[in-house]
C-alpha cells in the first residue's frame, strides 16, 4: 500500500458493521476499530495502530467516527 492511498471507512449497516476500502480496493467489513486496523496493517502499513488510524487525515470517516459501530 502506498502510504498516500485514502482508507474510507463508510456508514455502519444495520448489523453494525462498516465497509473499509483503501484506495480503490473494497477491502472487507470491520466490525471495530481494530478491524480497520488489520485491514491496514495488511496493506502494508504493519506498524499502524488504532492511534493512528483516529489521528490520520487519510482515514475518511463517514456516518460517524472511530467510535460508530452501530447504525
Amino acid at each position: 500500500m502506498v502510504t498516500d492511498q485514502p482508507v474510507v471507512v463508510y456508514p455502519p449497516s444495520a448489523d453494525g458493521g462498516r465497509r473499509v476500502r483503501i484506495g480503490e480496493h473494497f477491502v472487507g467489513i470491520a466490525y471495530g476499530l481494530l478491524d480497520v486496523v488489520a485491514f491496514v496493517q495488511e496493506a502494508g502499513l504493519q506498524d499502524w495502530d488504532e492511534m493512528d488510524l483516529v489521528r490520520s487525515a487519510l482515514v475518511d470517516w463517514r456516518g460517524g467516527g472511530p467510535n460508530t459501530w452501530e447504525s
